[in-house]
């Protein structure tokens, strides 16, 4: 059995006031449960030859508070994510104080309803793993609080979780996971960027945007073309309804050598292209060209994936392409990169949709995988808003110098 810590101190230690969250039922306050027989020092007390199976995953990078129980011999045993799409929609984009607040608001129930799920006691978790960057720092910093909050109480280890590694191995999540080495395009509306991966840490950067990400892209368009948040799913959905053979617009960078990206100047001609061509339209003819634009658009983002990930692929000889990220959800880019990695005699992998957004189960897994290695967080936790996919080490080893550069 454990002791009981009050919610209301567990609330002044991370700053929460009574008007920034919703009232929680008294059951929840076993999730902060001290095992009677562990040395809950602060800063982690914890044997380093704990054999870590049971982690309980956090992410808060942005605007999805995500949750779950990973088991390393079981599996994914529970999940649960909250969005906050229907919060920001009004806004056009993500608000960070708003974000921040609606994590505060959401964590606690949401753990609550993982463990419930999985029919376990919080402090049967082995290890607590959360995303430390990048992303918001004051949403970070919410879900970085409690989740070492957690590990305290329970006497078990915490490990910071880079958020794009969480991508990177999301698909190890699938029944038929890939196998390394395999190249790995992360693509979302923060990042584009191709990496060769070798082992979980061991990461080399063969290509990135310059400017725009991928995913930042088709949210602009989206508001160019006066589409609802968030513009992926919204562009993706008006160009099923497009002529694919009205506008071509132009591939960005692929005439040049290299596996960078550069999207910026894709939005700059869409809005060039839609200013020209609308020019004394409205009703349903303006409908129409809005939706050969989105066309257009789709198709010159998805083939300028298409022409570098096959190059990446026929550069570095290995046959085996992953897709991460939320842009890893759209139908048009999976057919494109099977229909490539077919004729290049390989395969592509994928997470399932709904963790190709951000979402605990891959923090989980990330932080599994490096907890049951040694690897543990130091007695302070940061917030790394900025942070390089290439920086990080392989758990429990040192790189060679080429695993990290290109």
């Amino acid at each position: 059995m454990g002791k009981l810590v009050a919610l209301p101190a567990a609330h002044r230690a991370l700053g929460i006031k009574a008007r920034d969250s919703i009232p929680f039922p008294k059951d929840l306050q076993f999730i902060v449960a001290v095992p009677d027989l562990v040395n809950s020092t602060a800063g982690g007390s914890v044997s380093e030859s704990l054999d870590v199976d049971l982690v309980l995953g956090v992410e808060s990078s942005c605007d999805e508070t995500g949750v779950a129980l990973y088991s390393g011999s079981r599996g994914l045993l529970a999940h649960r994510l909250h969005s906050q799409v229907e919060l920001h929609a009004e806004y056009g984009g993500v608000v960070p104080e708003l974000a921040s607040r609606d994590h505060i608001r959401r964590l606690a129930p949401l753990i609550r309803a993982v463990l419930d799920e999985a029919d376990m006691e919080g402090i049967e978790v082995q290890g607590v793993a959360y995303t430390a960057g990048p992303g918001l720092v004051g949403a970070l910093l919410t879900g970085a609080g409690l989740a070492r909050s957690l590990a305290w109480a329970w006497g078990v280890p915490a490990v910071e979780v880079h958020h794009m590694e969480g991508h990177l191995l999301a698909p190890m999540l699938e029944p038929d996971p890939p196998a390394f080495p395999f190249v790995a395009l992360l693509v979302s509306g923060g990042h584009t960027m191709l990496v060769e991966v070798r082992g979980v840490g061991c990461y080399r950067l063969l290509g990135e945007s310059l400017d725009d990400a991928a995913g930042e892209a088709f949210d602009k368009t989206a508001k160019l073309l006066g589409l609802g948040y968030p513009g992926g799913p919204a562009v993706a959905e008006l160009a099923g309804r497009g002529d694919p053979g009205r506008f071509r617009f132009p591939r960005p960078m692929v005439d040049r050598p290299g596996l960078d990206f550069s999207f910026s100047g894709l939005k700059t001609f869409t809005l060039t292209t839609l200013k020209k061509e609308s020019r004394g339209l409205d009703g349903e003819a303006l409908e129409r060209l809005k939706a050969d634009i989105a066309r257009a658009f789709e198709e010159a983002v998805v083939d300028t994936l298409v022409i570098k990930c096959r190059r990446a692929v026929q550069q570095s000889g290995i046959p085996t392409l992953v897709l991460a990220g939320g842009v890893a959800a759209n139908r048009r880019l999976r057919e494109r990169m099977d229909a490539m990695m077919a004729e290049e005699g390989g395969r592509t992998f994928y997470p399932r949709l709904e963790f190709c957004t951000d979402n605990g189960a891959m923090i989980a897994y990330a932080g599994w995988q490096r907890l049951r290695a040694g690897e543990r967080a130091g007695p302070e936790f940061n917030a790394r808003p900025r942070w390089s996919l290439t920086e990080l080490l392989p758990p429990g080893g040192v790189p060679s110098r080429s695993a990290l550069t290109p």
